[in-house]
């Protein structure tokens, strides 16, 4: 299995995953698998594809949400937390470290979340993410 970093009670992030860690991660109960990492980055056999079909086999939902951070638009923020609300159980969103993943969420999460909560849980999940502060208070409504 992968090394998990749990983010919310429904969210963890992780690095590639391989199509072989599919089934255990549906057995740990994962309901939702999101790939936020473009295929040019991984080899063959890592694809989106094959962690997809892995994926389906194992019975869970796959979705394909690629982002480098330049292309880190409002887009693909609000997609990443739909997918993220409309998941029937727990999510595993991966890309190379996680930390995209766990960028994506932040954003997502902003609007409704202190700043200050979002970068203390990903630095308990080990991501020191503290110079979005200035990003995160732009986008918070509370």
């Amino acid at each position: 299995m992968p090394a998990l970093r749990q983010l919310t009670p429904k969210l963890s992030v992780s690095p590639q995953i391989s199509p072989d860690e599919v089934q255990a991660l549906a057995e740990a109960g994962f309901a939702t698998i999101i790939c936020n990492r473009p295929d040019g980055e991984v080899p063959p056999g890592l694809q989106a594809s094959d962690v997809g079909a892995a994926a389906e086999a194992a019975g869970l939902t796959f979705i394909v949400n690629p982002v480098v951070h330049s292309s880190m638009t409002d887009e693909v923020i609000a997609r990443q937390r739909e997918a993220i609300e409309a998941a029937p159980g727990p999510v595993l969103a991966y890309c190379q470290s996680g930390t995209r993943c766990t960028v994506l969420w932040m954003l997502g999460a902003a609007p409704d979340t202190p700043p200050a909560e979002l970068i203390e849980a990903a630095a308990r999940a080990g991501y020191d993410l503290g110079m979005l502060t200035p990003r995160l208070e732009a986008l918070h409504q509370g």
